[in-house]
């Protein structure tokens, strides 16, 4: 008689283990302690023998059948259903030696020797956030052009086009490495060019010196002869690496000395979102400065006419100018030089860019972005000002993870 749910349920374990029969040697074995494991009695080349399909219920009767059916039918091709399974699970063994995953690690442990600490681990982090959930699972070799385009497309959903861009790069570099290990024939991602499967985005280029030219910079404005409060604006923004104007809009309610933050309120953010700026000790002597110079008791920047008005937006320019530095230098060109040496000393991405308030942010999230990150931010904008002393002293100035 058939089995049925009902019959295996209302089967209770003896002091010996005995079986219920379902017909075509799929048998249920009821041991002692109260376990039902499905089992299929077969005979191969005259041999009788016994494969477990696992235990009831999580194998229900259903799915018993199923897979009894399968061996079956591999039985009448002529093959041994244990031999297969066996060969199965070697092959499910072999591909996850060769996954994705297992290959980007090894490359990764290649590849780290000369990059920083940091760099280093901001790397494996990245394909542990955005490539192995959606390809490390897979056969390396297996990989194709249309998974990894829907991978980045997906990065790239969520604002974060330049990361979308290094995610595409990184999978090219790991592609590489197995095509040269001998783990895949070729390499998918090379048939790829961001350009022809992310949109574009609008850039507006703005002038800024390299960053060997930047010491000299510094000390120029530390002997800038203009307006006292001119050479405090471009201290703070070199500092700071905000935008222009929200450096000269700043206003002294913002300023928190003891929490050593400046919060930009959403309205004066071109995100129109709020931004935090962590404080460092010489952003926070530069404000102590300015302070004394008792301006304004509103706005840390006045306008020289002192009619409630803020300092202009070309007078961080003009200044520049002055110094030599006409289509050379913008106020815009500090956060340039920030982000690119920030990058190469290998600070975290994800914290220059909330830093930077280049981060695109919903209406969802726009109410706790802006504080994301605030402790590796505020060490990241305290080794920064600690760099920018170095290189204005003339110091030999060595990589932040070992400062």
């Amino acid at each position: 008689m058939k089995l049925t749910d009902s019959i295996i349920k209302a089967a209770k374990p003896k002091d010996k283990r005995f079986n219920l029969t379902d017909g075509k040697g799929l048998v249920l074995f009821v041991q002692p302690n109260g376990q039902k494991e499905w089992r299929m009695r077969y005979y191969f080349h005259d041999k009788e023998n016994m494969l477990s399909l696992g235990f009831y219920p999580t194998v229900s009767l259903a799915a018993a059948r199923l897979e009894h059916t399968r061996f079956k039918q591999l039985l009448a091709q002529g093959i041994d259903p244990s031999e297969s399974r066996k060969e199965q699970k070697r092959q499910a063994a072999i591909a996850a030696e060769n996954s994705f995953e297992s290959v980007a690690r090894q490359w990764w442990n290649h590849w780290k020797h000369d990059k920083t600490e940091r760099h280093a681990g901001y790397t494996i982090r990245r394909m542990e956030a955005d490539i192995f959930p959606a390809i490390g699972a897979k056969p390396v070799n297996d990989i194709t052009a249309a998974q990894l385009i829907t991978m980045i497309r997906k990065v790239e959903s969520r604002g974060a086009l330049d990361i979308a861009k290094r995610v595409l790069t990184q999978c090219g570099q790991v592609m590489r490495y197995a095509v040269a290990h001998g783990m895949a024939e070729r390499n998918p991602a090379a048939d790829i060019k961001p350009s022809d499967v992310l949109k574009p985005t609008k850039k507006t280029n703005h002038a800024r010196l390299s960053e060997k030219e930047l010491p000299e910079l510094l000390r120029k404005i530390d002997g800038y002869d203009g307006q006292p409060l001119t050479r405090l604006a471009m201290q703070l923004i070199a500092l700071t690496f905000v935008r222009t104007g929200e450096l000269i809009g700043a206003q002294w309610d913002e300023i928190d000395l003891t929490k050593r933050e400046w919060r930009i309120p959403a309205e004066r953010m071109k995100m129109k979102t709020p931004h935090i700026v962590p404080l460092s000790q010489q952003a926070i002597a530069v404000l102590e400065e300015i302070r004394k110079l008792a301006a304004d008791d509103v706005l840390l920047f006045p306008s020289e006419r002192r009619d409630g008005k803020t300092m202009s937006n070309n007078t961080i320019i003009y200044a520049l100018y002055r110094m030599g530095y006409h289509s050379r230098m913008t106020g815009h060109g500090f956060r340039g030089i920030a982000s690119t040496i920030l990058h190469e000393q290998g600070f975290n991405h994800d914290h220059i860019e909330l830093q930077l308030a280049h981060t695109q942010r919903d209406a969802v999230s726009a109410a706790y972005n802006h504080a994301l990150y605030l402790e590796p931010r505020a060490r990241m904008m305290q080794e920064w000002a600690d760099y920018l002393d170095k290189l204005r002293a003339g110091a030999e100035v060595i990589p932040f993870k070992i400062a």
